[in-house]
């Protein structure tokens, strides 16, 4: 989903967020949707009909596969909160990935995911592109969520991350006419041509 942060170029700070040392527990008292990067507040913009398309094409690929793996598929508006525990109100970092993959069924709550998925999808937009590929791609390494994919509705390709020995490691950009193969699921296999070729 398209967001925007109260302190992005041109932006203005407003009496509500007079800082960027946000915390959840703030977060649950604010209206509308939100993101919490670093204490920074992101809000949340409607997406484009290609944004929703590709997740909608996305999800249902994944969803296919990960249910015979015994994980949840979920997609935007979804919490994922990087905690041990909702507990923990001083937490600065809550997101709302575009496709969350998690295996982990503890993790899950009525809140969201606490922890990191193990698999998570963005969708680049132009108000997007540069937190996806920069704030959020340092967090997602931090918080060692395995298997990050980018997807470039622009060039049509897919960009895909896996975490080892404490970095992410670039498998390889997948273009429309490319079958993507997960980095941790090797039989995990998606025709992007389905994907793109309706847009």
């Amino acid at each position: 989903m398209e967001t925007k942060s109260k302190w992005s170029e041109g932006a203005v700070k407003t009496p509500e967020f007079p800082n960027h040392n946000y915390t959840y527990e703030d977060y649950l008292k604010w209206d509308g949707q939100w993101e919490l990067i670093d204490g920074v507040p992101y809000s949340m913009a409607s997406s484009s009909f290609t944004h929703q398309y590709i997740i909608g094409e996305l999800y249902a690929a994944l969803r296919d596969y990960f249910q015979q793996q015994g994980c949840i598929v979920v997609m935007v508006p979804f919490d994922v909160i990087f905690a041990s525990n909702l507990d923990d109100k001083s937490v600065k970092n809550v997101v709302q990935p575009d496709i969350s993959v998690i295996c982990d069924r503890e993790k899950i709550t009525e809140k969201g995911c606490v922890g990191a998925p193990d698999l998570i999808v963005e969708v680049l937009s132009p108000s997007t592109a540069l937190k996806d590929r920069n704030e959020k791609y340092k967090l997602y390494q931090r918080f060692e969520v395995k298997e990050y994919w980018m997807v470039d509705p622009l060039h049509r390709t897919i960009e895909v991350y896996g975490w080892h020995n404490g970095v992410y490691e670039k498998r390889e950009v997948f273009g429309e006419q490319d079958v993507l193969v997960s980095f941790l699921h090797p039989d995990l296999r998606i025709c992007l041509k389905d994907v793109f070729q309706r847009l």
